[in-house]
């Protein structure tokens, strides 16, 4: 059974998520911080070549972002 969650590059799930309301707040090393400074909702995402599918998946949980929505964004 395959998973519903895609493997992207990080920089389309920031798109994605900036189309959302969320804004870059910091960078450390490989890792950057987003908020929605409506909701308050803060996640990471770590700038490697891909994100697993697992770990957008506890991205888009944080984000209290629905995969049918977010997929809709890209």
């Amino acid at each position: 059974m395959s998973s519903k969650y895609p493997t992207l590059p990080p920089e389309d799930i920031i798109k994605a998520l900036k189309k959302c309301g969320f804004q870059k707040v910091s960078q450390k090393g490989s890792h950057a911080k987003y908020k929605n400074y409506q909701t308050g909702r803060i996640f990471i995402i770590p700038m490697h070549k891909e994100i697993a599918k697992g770990t957008l998946k506890g991205i888009l949980e944080q984000a209290d972002i629905e995969l049918e929505i977010f997929l809709q964004y890209l």
